[in-house]
């Protein structure tokens, strides 16, 4: 291995002494945030205008401190159709309620791949990945497995708790505690004793610790509200359970993810599957990998339908928070360090971790440019009405190709060599291969 030496330095000195362009960035950047200088306001304001599809949505939602994007998105889609149902003009379901179960399910998950890896030692990459624990984010399928088995309740009937929207602590607590407990079980396996007994009574330590940070989901609630003729309704004695069956009453399972992960591990027209950390036990997380073209194609089939798309991007990426766009072009992070050259094709930047999906949040527009082509995209976020344009984003179609990796929608919207890919057996991948895509 080869050290840096005195003579390797000294080349450097001198041919960036030689850079005229130095002395300006670097006073630049001396009293000036990064993003703010590398902003390029004429390629932003090209990304203005209205979109030739855009949905009516009912108010912008905010996830504050906490890493349930992926759950306050799904929310968001089905609160457009309760709002529907019921003629509210703005209306939001509790990402509370879901997000209790989803770390109580999460707890369990991890409980139990621990149980099921007992016999492998710690440094076993199975059990280097399970130690890893738990955290807020999550997958459509995540998601959707929470509904289908817990429903879902108003945001008045189980409000947000300060703990609920600032979950870093709470979450180093909730891993703590369940490393101590993998080691119980895995003395208590060692010893030939039944492991679940154990693994209940560590449930149920969690599920105290939750009722007292998120306080304890309902277990049945009246749901009451003017509709915006004015006219009251009151539906008493449900449960999460039934108050989704009977105001959404949309299978889930209707809705496939369509990845867009173009590696070398994972081929094109691939229907593949694996269990994820956050997973609930025995359920997994399922994806159709297709082009670019195929899953933009079905996101802009879906928005005409009239549906918004769930979808999954890096929001790390070529992004400006306050002004509400992603786009490379109106970041120049290139010219602001001297010229350095930071492209990679989407493949290489999964496939050496510079990049994967941090975020989710909804399609709800796309603009058509002369060709009939896709050239800007409107999003509605769950950061608030404080940033972008009162909570909404927009993105331009180099974004999508280069950021976008996922993406929701309807089995109806396939084509018949994309439904056939199902009625195979999915290709299972390791956890961990999945959990960085």
């Amino acid at each position: 291995m080869k050290e840096i030496t005195p003579a390797l330095l000294e080349r450097f000195r001198t041919q960036e002494a030689a850079r005229r362009e130095l002395r300006t960035l670097q006073a630049a950047m001396a009293k000036t945030e990064l993003k703010e200088l590398a902003f390029v306001p004429a390629a932003a304001a090209k990304l203005n205008g209205d979109f030739t599809i855009e949905l009516k949505t009912r108010g912008v939602t905010y996830q504050q401190k906490s890493g349930r994007c992926w759950l306050y998105a799904v929310l968001n889609i089905l609160r457009e159709r309760i709002s529907e149902t019921c003629k509210l003009d703005k209306f939001e379901l509790s990402a509370n309620y879901l997000s209790f179960y989803d770390k109580l399910e999460k707890a369990n998950n991890f409980l139990e791949l621990v149980i099921e890896n007992a016999g492998k030692p710690l440094n076993d990459r199975m059990m280097e990945y399970v130690l890893g624990g738990v955290g807020d984010g999550g997958y459509w399928d995540m998601a959707t497995d929470l509904v289908k088995k817990y429903g879902v309740v108003p945001a008045s009937v189980m409000p947000e708790t300060w703990q609920s929207t600032h979950t870093e602590k709470f979450l180093k607590l909730l891993n703590s505690l369940l490393r101590k407990d993998a080691g119980k079980l895995r003395a208590v396996i060692a010893a030939g004793e039944d492991p679940q007994p154990v693994k209940e009574a560590m449930l149920e330590e969690v599920y105290r610790m939750e009722c007292i940070a998120f306080g304890e989901p309902p277990k049945r609630f009246c749901f009451e509200y003017r509709d915006k003729d004015n006219e009251y309704h009151c539906v008493r004695e449900l449960s999460g359970r039934t108050f989704y069956e009977q105001f959404v009453g949309d299978a889930l399972d209707d809705y496939i993810t369509v990845t867009n992960h173009p590696t070398h591990g994972l081929p094109m027209n691939l229907y593949y599957v694996f269990h994820y950390m956050g997973s609930m036990a025995n359920r997994d997380v399922i994806n159709l990998n297709l082009t670019l073209e195929e899953m933009e194609e079905l996101t802009v089939r879906q928005l005409r339908d009239g549906e918004p798309v769930w979808f999954g991007c890096d929001a790390g990426a070529y992004g400006d928070r306050d002004k509400g766009v992603w786009d490379p072009d109106s970041l120049d992070w290139s010219g602001l360090m001297g010229g350095v050259d930071f492209d990679m094709s989407k493949g290489d930047r999964l496939e050496y971790h510079d990049s994967f999906a941090t975020h989710a949040m909804i399609f709800v527009g796309v603009n058509f440019d002369e060709a009939g082509k896709p050239d800007r995209w409107k999003i509605e976020n769950s950061w608030g009405e404080d940033v972008g344009k009162k909570g909404y984003f927009v993105c331009s179609e180099a974004y999508f190709r280069e950021f976008v990796y996922e993406v929701i929608v309807r089995k109806k919207h396939l084509t018949d060599a994309q439904r056939a890919l199902l009625e195979q057996p999915p290709v299972r991948i390791q956890p961990w291969e999945g959990d960085w895509l």
